[in-house]
């Protein structure tokens, strides 16, 4: 697998964990995930969204 396509779906995953715990901490409406589990999982998504951008942006330049 291209270095770039894995970095991409890496990016996208990140994306829809940070998704989830954030749809989770504005509705409250999935009262399957507890509340802290929402905030880790937001937090982590958008380091990883963040993470993960800076990497493909500077494979692509290269």
């Amino acid at each position: 697998m291209d270095n770039k396509v894995r970095l991409f779906l890496v990016l996208l995953s990140s994306l829809l964990i940070f998704a989830l715990g954030t749809y989770r901490i504005l509705t409250k409406d999935l009262s399957v995930i507890p509340l802290f589990v929402a905030y880790i999982f937001a937090i982590t998504g958008l380091i990883g969204i963040v993470a993960n951008a800076v990497k493909l942006i500077r494979n692509v330049s290269n």
